[in-house]
């Protein structure tokens, strides 16, 4: 009879037991899986629990003793392991790897490579030697400072360089988007006889556009191994090679590579969840890269997805994962698919992966009438107009509290520290999110909302992408359209119709952002139902694009100001109480909301500004007297102009992540040098051309509202009634970017170019209009 046979009659019949299973890498699978016989590894040991007799309050606590877990396959957890616990001794004792231990015997190839054969069922896209990450051969070389994909170059794909690679096959191309929202990833196939790759992949956009011309950056080309810790895999010969690097003994080397895309899958469904499921104390490594497998499309977004990760959970109920390490992982790390309740991720360590760090995403089945793609939309006739969910299929009463995450985001672009779709009420609360290629926070829709993002510290974001914000969100739910004037309509006849979806207030409050390569706070298309207070803004400020319904209240915007960018005349929105230190950045409004008042300005002039468009009737300017802004301390003087504006001072030590040992390691922001006085410019770039008012593009906010993928171009700004352009297919709006597809890169280059076609009877614009570029024919 064995051991765990007869603690299962010692504990039946009794509640609330914990039944203890203990493992380590020394262990044999034959022993009883005591401390003192424990078995050898995580999958026997789940194996046992399954034969255990239990009552349903009793517990299994699998204890992993120090080493290393090489697993051979995923472990799968089902229902019929509920209330389990796998408990590390610690990070920095116990690790679960997805990768295999390979023992061969090198030879050299030249004077700067070596050589082995492997085994032939071996596929891997993730190496390591000693336990230090191997950089896949690439061109350009790797440069931790290279800024896209830590190096790019413009000749990566170019047919002279190709030219050189004898067998390409295999090799990776890593683009970015042509407007910088992302990246594009593809395998080689062959060499065409014109000398261009043939490629397959690029599915990982749900906008597509050609690859970036400049951001590129090719892998796994023998040609292109020649530096230090590079390697090479030949899938064809089952070769594998390394640059010799003379400080290791590849001969007495731990060699390991890559095999498994997921190391845990907690898998159930609404009718028989997973519950009560508790990880800690573990550290996660050497997932693979998963960027070539099948990406989901997300709601008229530009996000498709890998729906997987390290830890994946799909249909579960109480599961918590805390006190974790997650490093050197190829893909997401931890991906909440479909149906999830009550998840509690804190206290963990996540950095230097290759995706997306923490995921929640539902099920599109659960969304009434959706659209996948920017420019979809269901007919009013053919819409289920029912307020809220369809079915259960997605993340609920979800907590994120306390992680540190940065260097995310390491090959594929496309990502978030916390990325949000499809879901309801989940909490952010007390992370550090930073050096990230996107959002540090992302919320794809409004579907459903009621989140809550307080206490966090965001910086260092959108460092390899364009557009985007430390928090980005969109809401292009069911009442959002692709033409303004139409959407605009429908809300007017349905003025319920924006919370349709966005049922739940999202609150944003209590956060420290920055963010030097977008805004602070971007709330882009049609974001809606959100209240944002108490939050301080470092550098570039608060963005609300096209939405309804949202409350900005007593926030501090370091240096900048408030961006409302393409407002509806019924919006609803409301801006009161805060500081700004810049005039308003507003562009294309309708209508400036339900209110915009009692707010602090820099100067007098900043004032009068906003008070001409008829807001900001109560509000003052002076300086805000902060207490100590070098040290990151905002608050402000017993005598500051903005407390008479009904600002309140809010903490300014709460920010980031709290447990010791991760806060004692956390980076902080940059705290900018405080510049009081408004600097900005008061004339713009304007030009009288055939009775229209033409514009360049002068600021990131504006490239940003007209959807163009640079700042090249030239904005119709307006009109003349009895003008040529009247009677024309031009409208009011519409940016130039090129005629007769020649590239257009301001008024004068513009006026230039169309003159060279001035003999022409009509002459071809390129041109950008609701975000979608087309070409329009201009009838002289």
């Amino acid at each position: 009879m064995s051991f765990l046979f007869l603690l299962t009659i010692i504990f039946h019949g009794c509640k609330n037991k914990t039944i203890d299973i203990y493992v380590s890498p020394l262990g044999n699978n034959t022993n009883d899986g005591t401390k003192e016989k424990p078995l050898k590894t995580l999958k026997s040991a789940l194996d046992n629990a399954l034969s255990i007799i239990r009552n349903e309050s009793d517990y299994i606590k699998i204890h992993l003793l120090e080493g290393d877990y090489h697993l051979s396959s995923t472990l799968v957890i089902t229902s019929q392991l509920n209330n389990i616990n796998i408990v590390g001794e610690g990070v920095d004792k116990v690790t679960i790897k997805g990768s295999k231990i390979i023992d061969t015997k090198w030879e050299s190839f030249n004077e700067n490579i070596l050589v082995t054969n492997i085994d032939s069922t071996l596929d891997f896209n993730q190496l390591f030697i000693n336990g230090e990450e191997q950089i896949l051969a690439r061109y350009p070389n790797y440069d931790e400072n290279g800024r896209y994909w830590q190096g790019y170059a413009e000749d990566a794909i170019d047919k002279e360089r190709i030219s050189n690679w004898k067998k390409p096959k295999g090799g990776f191309v890593h683009a970015m988007h042509r407007g910088r929202w992302g990246g594009f990833h593809y395998e080689i196939v062959s060499v065409a006889e014109d000398g261009e790759l043939e490629l397959k992949g690029g599915h990982q956009n749900n906008r597509p556009s050609p690859m970036h011309a400049k951001y590129r950056m090719v892998e796994n080309v023998f040609e292109e191994l020649d530096s230090d810790k590079e390697w090479y895999l030949d899938k064809t010969n089952h070769k594998l090679y390394v640059w010799k690097n003379s400080d290791t003994d590849l001969a007495n080397a731990k060699i390991e590579v890559s095999v498994l895309k997921h190391l845990i899958e907690i898998k159930g469904n609404t009718e028989n969840p997973v519950k009560n499921v508790n990880i800690s104390g573990v550290n996660f490594q050497h997932a693979s890269r998963t960027f070539m497998e099948q990406y989901h499309q997300l709601l008229r977004s530009d996000w498709t997805i890998y729906r997987g990760g390290a830890l994946l959970l799909d249909g579960t109920e109480n599961v918590s994962i805390n006190d974790c390490e997650f490093t050197n992982l190829g893909g997401n790390v931890i991906f909440a698919n479909g149906y999830n309740r009550n998840i509690e991720i804190t206290g963990n360590h996540i950095y230097n992966c290759g995706a997306s760090a923490i995921s929640f995403v539902g099920d599109s089945t659960a969304v009434r009438s959706p659209s996948y793609q920017y420019r979809e939309f269901v007919p009013m006739k053919d819409m289920d107009t029912i307020t809220g969910p369809k079915n259960e299929l997605y993340p609920s009463n979800c907590k994120v509290e306390d992680n540190l995450i940065y260097k995310i985001g390491r090959i594929e672009k496309q990502v978030a520290g916390v990325q949000i779709s499809m879901a309801m009420k989940i909490h952010v609360k007390n992370n550090s999110i930073y050096d990230v290629p996107r959002s540090g926070i992302n919320v794809s829709e409004g579907t459903w909302g009621g989140h809550i993002i307080e206490y966090n510290d965001v910086f260092n974001t959108v460092l390899e992408t364009s557009d985007h914000g430390s928090f980005n969100s969109w809401g292009r739910d069911r009442f959002w359209h692709p033409e303004y004037n139409v959407m605009d309509s429908l809300v007017k006849q349905n003025p319920k119709m924006p919370m349709w979806d966005a049922m739940h207030t999202t609150i944003i409050r209590n956060n420290r952002f920055r963010c030097d390569h977008g805004w602070d706070i971007d709330l882009d298309d049609g974001s809606t139902n959100y209240e944002i207070y108490n939050n301080l803004c470092l550098n570039r400020g608060i963005k609300l694009r096209e939405g309804y319904h949202r409350v900005v209240k007593n926030n501090i915007m370091v240096n900048n100001s408030f961006h409302p960018h393409v407002w509806f005349s019924n919006s609803e929105d409301v801006f009161t109480n805060n500081i700004v230190m810049k005039k308003y950045a507003d562009i294309r409004l309708k209508g400036w909301g339900k209110e915009v008042d009692y707010n602090l300005f820099p100067t007098e002039t900043a004032l009068k500004k906003a008070q001409s468009n008829s807001t900001d009737a109560n509000s003052l300017y002076g300086n805000p007297l902060f207490i100590n802004p070098k040290k990151g301390d905002f608050t402000v003087k017993e005598n500051s102009p903005a407390l008479k504006i009904g600002f309140k001072n809010f903490p300014m030590d709460r920010f980031g992540v709290q447990k010791p040992e991760l806060k004692a390691i956390a980076k902080q922001p940059e705290i900018p040098n405080l510049q009081i006085e408004s600097s900005e410019k008061e004339g713009t770039k304007t030009k009288n051309w055939l009775g229209a008012t033409l514009k360049e593009i002068e600021t990131i906010e504006e490239q940003s509202s007209f959807g163009t993928h640079s700042m090249d171009g030239v904005i119709i700004l307006k009109i003349d009634k009895n003008s040529k352009l009247s009677k024309s297919s031009i409208k009011e709006g519409d940016v130039i970017i090129g005629v007769e597809q020649e590239k257009v890169k301001n008024i004068s280059n513009f006026i230039d170019t169309y003159k060279k076609y001035d003999f022409s009877e009509n002459t071809t614009f390129n041109i950008v209009r609701n975000q979608k570029e087309m070409e329009i024919e201009f009838k002289k």
